[in-house]
């Protein structure tokens, strides 16, 4: 996918606006990665997350698109605008964004905002992503959150992707296989 800068579609402001915000005196995108809004002890998780709420019920289609356009700054931000608005109309984007894996750190925010959608086909996309990186040792991408995010989702609670099942027979559950 190429990548395009907002200003090229006549969205600049997009990446300040909302990657760039500095809700706690961090740009948003830093706090996402980093997940600090999610520990009690940090003293602007509640207006940070406020922020971010609102954020994601005003930005429109075409914004997340130009910011899912971009590099992966704009993208985690965009993915974790989707998840909290459960923007599902954006599932087959995201999905496509988490299988080609273009750039780093935006990987966790799409598998946020597909358990959010919370589908069979949501599970499906995660799986697809598992069944093609968990064999792939030397590229330790969104594995961890990629399988966080499938007991989250209600039509697949305890699916167990087909890389940990291949080759396996009933015996070999048993304790002497």
């Amino acid at each position: 996918m190429p990548f395009q800068h907002p200003e090229e579609v006549g969205y600049g402001y997009v990446i300040e606006r909302y990657a760039a915000r500095k809700d706690s005196g961090h740009a948003r995108y830093l706090v996402l990665k980093s997940g600090r809004f999610l520990r009690p002890e940090w003293s602007h998780g509640e207006r940070f997350a406020r922020q971010l709420i609102d954020d994601a019920a005003t930005i429109t289609d075409a914004e997340l698109e130009a910011l899912l356009g971009y590099e992966w700054r704009s993208r985690l931000t965009a993915a974790w605008l989707i998840g909290v608005d459960r923007r599902d109309r954006f599932r087959e984007r995201v999905g496509d964004l988490l299988l080609a894996s273009e750039v780093c750190f935006s990987g966790s925010a799409y598998c946020f905002a597909l358990a959010r959608f919370g589908t069979h086909a949501d599970a499906e996309i995660l799986t697809a992503y598992l069944d093609r990186y968990l064999p792939r040792i030397d590229l330790r991408y969104d594995q961890p959150a990629a399988l966080g995010a499938l007991p989250h989702l209600r039509d697949h609670p305890a699916y167990t992707p087909p890389s940990f099942t291949a080759g396996r027979t009933s015996d070999a559950t048993s304790p002497t296989a």
